[in-house]
């Protein structure tokens, strides 16, 4: 169970984020919409512990993994070393199984400047099943793509998730993708004291 109640995020004096509390079951999917600039992303940042500073409490897994909007991926590395780097007792085959999983087979000896957009986040979201992770976070995954890529990553996406069924927040702005992919859908909306949920 993934238990997130936030009782403020401030940036200097300014709150941000109000009281928001929800919690997230094992293999439940929960989208997160609103508006842009109302918090998302630093709510996302808060659940992953990559920005500690807030008032309230957390409760996740250790082994989590994330998919940012851009495949932060490393240009100098192979794709093979991209997921081989992040998960180092994982065997050739392994990772390899990963590849094949988004399509990627054959693929693992090309740098991400080799591949395309799509094929980058494609890596990118291999790499973050390869760890089979408890909890899984995505931040607008499939922004920016053609409607075809698009499509591509929404199915491989869903049919990871079913498969090995972590708890899975995401942001994104369509409300198709949030109907296809959650259980659930929470609305974080701009409030006097900070963004809650509405």
């Amino acid at each position: 169970m993934i238990r997130i109640d936030i009782r403020k995020k401030r940036f200097e004096h300014h709150a941000v984020l109000g009281p928001i509390a929800f919690d997230i079951a094992v293999g439940e999917t929960v989208a997160l919409t609103g508006p842009s600039g109302v918090g998302k992303t630093t709510l996302l940042r808060l659940v992953a512990g990559i920005d500690p500073d807030f008032e309230g409490q957390i409760v996740r897994p250790d082994r989590l993994a994330i998919v940012f909007q851009e495949p932060t991926l490393l240009p100098w590395r192979s794709a093979f070393d991209n997921l081989a780097l992040i998960h180092g007792d994982l065997s050739q085959a392994d990772i390899d199984a990963a590849l094949s999983d988004v399509g990627l087979d054959g693929k693992g000896d090309l740098f991400p400047g080799q591949l395309s957009l799509g094929q980058q986040r494609r890596l990118s979201l291999a790499r973050a099943f390869a760890g089979q992770p408890e909890f899984l976070i995505m931040d607008e995954p499939f922004v920016s793509l053609d409607s075809e890529t698009a499509e591509t990553m929404l199915t491989l996406t869903e049919d990871l998730i079913t498969r090995h069924r972590p708890a899975t927040l995401f942001v994104t702005h369509s409300k198709p993708e949030a109907r296809r992919l959650s259980d659930r859908i929470l609305n974080l909306v701009p409030g006097p004291g900070g963004a809650v949920l509405g």
